[in-house]
């Protein structure tokens, strides 16, 4: 944590939590994203750092609770995971209720897209529709984040090609 010591917290245990879809950036950009904030010294959680036999929902809640930092990589794919949906939701209850700082990237897609689940994001949630038809609860929930995290000041990868 060598780059954030000053603010850190006693519950502080990583600088940067990376929220991503791994299916569309784990061998591309993700990995180039990664070598580059490790070289600088920037402790970054992404879930290769899971242990054997962990509980996954409460290994990655505790990484989100235990980061300064939240970079959500929004790619064309990431809403058809119920596992990112899930991250996203606690990461915005960690900047609500901790003030944890909350980066969106928008790679290869529109913030608007994000926002407004439109595109891929609204073929995500047809097939999440059929598929929690019971619980529209988490639904609304879920494009309610997605809303949220788009609405905050990011960063779009078409300024970087």
């Amino acid at each position: 944590m060598a780059v954030f010591a000053s603010a850190s917290s006693s519950r502080v245990k990583y600088d940067v939590f990376i929220s991503f879809r791994g299916s569309d950036i784990r061998s591309g950009f993700l990995s180039h994203l990664t070598k580059e904030l490790r070289r600088k010294q920037v402790d970054v959680y992404v879930d290769d750092r899971l242990e054997r036999g962990d509980q996954i929902s409460s290994a990655l809640d505790e990484a989100i609770e235990g980061s300064m930092i939240a970079l959500v990589i929004f790619s064309k794919d990431y809403a058809s995971s119920k596992w990112c949906l899930q991250e996203l939701v606690k990461i915005m209850e960690c900047k609500e209720a901790s003030g944890q700082i909350v980066l969106p990237v928008f790679y290869c897609v529109d913030p608007s897209d994000v926002r407004r689940q439109k595109r891929t994001y609204a073929d995500a949630f047809a097939h999440l529709e059929l598929k929690f038809k019971d619980n529209s609860n988490e639904l609304k929930n879920w494009r309610s984040v997605l809303k949220k995290t788009a609405d905050l000041s990011g960063y779009h990868s078409s300024n970087f090609q």
